[in-house]
């Protein structure tokens, strides 16, 4: 016998981040957590069924009073961990109107969320409508669901959705069957009080022994996450709103470290300002909520611990996929019998950026797994990939998320993986429908992705994403190409020595829907609730 341990090592915990007191007990958990021990999910859309209270009519009171109800059947569970079951609630713009929130209040948020994500501009911005039709990455007829914000507010107009949403609220569960009860309870409690479900999505996590999920194509998803930091973090007599933990200061991260400002509205952001929050009058109302946030005198900060959530039902077409992949794969082949290595799982890795497991792509295969067994991720694109001969530079994590990548040279890398930064989103998605069994089998079934993202700037950093960085036809030295995985149809570039491939892809994911949200903080929860 060799003279080594009999047993295995203790595994590393890779540690993560938590709000200290008071945040932690202020915002909801979905800011901090995934919820990951909680499998199962369902996505209720909610319609306020009652008249309008618009700008120029009289915001009649007791209109948040289905919150109270909620909190009976639903509690919305805050960030300090320790709920066995969980739920979140976000609202739309109009969904803020039905519960009477004040005209001058409204026009207090954020241009992006007054509008709404169909609002003409933003849906061109967002690759979804141009020229007054609907692009092929949006399924066909239009989208079924969002918040159908007018474009003048003083009258509304025709419905850009045949459903409209006015809240969404997330249950979190053990099992299926559990929160399919605990939703069924819910909403005939919340139908007392005028509000009804009209649209619902059953969500799924399962995440294999390293913590990790998949979404539906097979690939490991949601590995890269902005890990927010506070700029006082580590001083003597900081009264910082972060730790880790194990813990210990959460100081910056060299690589995904973002300011909590760039999460939470309130906190001090990449722009070394408060992230602007919505402001409502400092009545007797507003007595719950802090004083001390920074809000002009006479006005309490609504937003504070709050955040932006950005929503978006996409359908993921798996059979399409694999099967346009493997009608590529054997093109090349037949262009080049010597690429025998072209496959379409091959293909599929480099659309991604990563192989099956979550590894990124390098020259020489794939990074590594660090020391929590996790697929390495502390590393940029210009020293371990400059040409982008392992990680295609038009695949998606890269255009996603390109760190230093678009640097001139090694001395401005740093400069632009800071400027990168300044765009993170963070992501609480999950999956929806079915696994299907045979990827090469299609069964027509409807399922993908409820993408769900926080962010205190949604012009900044979500749009930014999608329209600078995923849909540029011109990035990263490429050229008339996008996204080769939520882009249109289009070619996409794969450099390999001393060949350069190019594979055309179809669209394999459309949105059925989709919205801004404002996810408020428990104080502000409770403000809304006395409305």
């Amino acid at each position: 016998m060799g003279a080594g341990p009999l047993t295995s090592p203790e595994k590393k915990t890779r540690p993560t981040w938590k709000l200290k007191p008071p945040h932690d007990t202020q915002t909801q958990g979905i800011v901090v957590s995934g919820f990951s021990k909680l499998p199962s999910a369902s996505a209720l859309f909610l319609l306020c069924d009652w008249p309008e209270n618009g700008p120029n009519s009289h915001a009649s009171a007791g209109k948040g009073a289905w919150l109270k109800t909620l909190n009976t059947v639903a509690p919305i569970t805050d960030a300090d961990g320790r709920d066995q079951r969980a739920a979140s609630v976000a609202f739309t713009w109009t969904g803020l109107q039905k519960l009477g929130l004040s005209a001058d209040a409204l026009a207090t948020f954020s241009a992006p969320f007054r509008e709404g994500m169909y609002q003409e501009d933003r849906l061109r911005r967002l690759g979804d409508k141009v020229d007054g039709d609907w692009k092929g990455t949006v399924i066909p007829g239009g989208p079924h669901w969002s918040a159908n914000i007018p474009d003048d507010e003083r009258h509304l107009i025709t419905p850009m959705t045949r459903i409209t949403v006015h809240a969404l609220l997330l249950l979190y569960e053990k099992d299926v069957d559990s929160v399919q009860a605990w939703a069924e309870t819910v909403e005939k409690a919340l139908a007392c009080d005028g509000v009804k479900v009209v649209h619902r999505l059953p969500l799924d996590l399962r995440l294999d022994e390293n913590g990790i999920g998949r979404e539906h194509f097979g690939f490991a998803d949601a590995l890269s996450q902005p890990i927010p930091y506070d700029e006082k973090s580590g001083q003597a007599t900081a009264n910082d709103s972060l730790i880790l933990t194990d813990g210990k200061p959460a100081t910056r991260d060299a690589w995904h470290g973002v300011p909590l400002g760039e999460i939470l509205l309130g906190h001090t952001n990449a722009h070394h300002e408060k992230a602007p929050g919505p402001m409502v009058p400092d009545d007797s109302r507003a007595s719950g909520l802090p004083t001390d946030d920074g809000a002009p005198k006479g006005f309490r900060n609504l937003g504070f611990d709050g955040s932006y959530m950005v929503v978006r039902e996409l359908q993921q077409h798996v059979g399409a996929f694999w099967k346009s992949l493997k009608t590529g794969a054997a093109g090349i082949r037949a262009a080049d019998p010597s690429a025998t290595h072209v496959t379409a799982d091959w293909l599929a890795e480099r659309v991604i950026g990563r192989n099956i497991d979550g590894h990124l792509l390098c020259p020489s295969g794939h990074l590594p797994v660090d020391k929590y067994n996790y697929p390495e991720n502390a590393v940029g694109f210009k020293m371990s990939d400059p040409e982008g001969l392992g990680c295609p530079p038009g695949s998606h994590v890269h255009r996603a998320n390109p760190r230093d990548s678009l640097a001139r040279d090694l001395a401005s890398a740093q400069t632009l993986l800071d400027a990168a930064n300044n765009h993170r989103i963070l992501r609480r998605g999950r999956k929806y429908g079915t696994t299907l069994i045979d990827r090469d089998q299609d069964d027509d079934a409807e399922r993908g992705l409820l993408f769900i993202c926080l962010n205190s700037d949604i012009a900044r950093q979500f749009e930014f994403v999608q329209q600078t960085w995923l849909l540029n036809r011109n990035f990263a030295t490429l050229f008339d190409e996008t996204d080769p995985l939520v882009g249109p149809k289009g070619n996409f570039t794969i450099r390999e020595q001393p060949l350069r491939r190019i594979v055309e892809v179809d669209t394999f994911i459309q949105s059925a829907g989709g919205e801004y949200f404002f996810l408020p903080s428990i104080p502000a929860l409770n403000y809304l609730s006395a409305l």
